[in-house]
């Protein structure tokens, strides 16, 4: 997938989120955000799995633990969930974690408990598109 595809599955991916936003307000679980966001990108066709599984492997040996992704769209993009007062540093370096764990090159952290969606984005990239 070329920088492109990535730029444009992104962008559907915002606008749906802004969409849930605009609805819905801040101030609800993570959870309700995650299906109703599923809904949107599920509208546009968009291939949505979530809470999925990934396994850590540690210098070759998967470990007993692992994380959950909130939701990969298109088998391309980590997107992960905030309800947060702010986005730091941490949730955004777990993502970047996240990225190179599961093998993906772009991620999206969603924080919607802000007053306007745009100020809760963030985009990381694992290496270079």
């Amino acid at each position: 997938m070329d920088r492109e595809n990535y730029d444009q599955l992104t962008g559907q991916i915002i606008q749906c989120a802004i969409e849930v936003h605009r609805v819905l307000g801040p101030g609800l679980l993570e959870s309700i955000y995650e299906l109703c966001l599923i809904q949107e990108l599920k509208k546009l066709n968009l291939q949505v799995k979530n809470q999925v599984p990934i396994p850590v492997i540690y210098k070759g040996t998967k470990l007993d633990k692992q994380f959950r992704a909130d939701l990969i769209v298109e088998e391309k993009v980590i997107v992960e969930l905030k309800c947060v007062d702010a986005i730091n540093a941490l949730h955004e370096v777990q993502l970047v974690s996240y990225l190179k764990l599961a093998n993906k090159k772009l991620g999206l952290l969603l924080n919607f408990n802000v007053s306007l969606m745009r100020n809760g984005i963030r985009r990381k990239i694992n290496g270079h598109l």
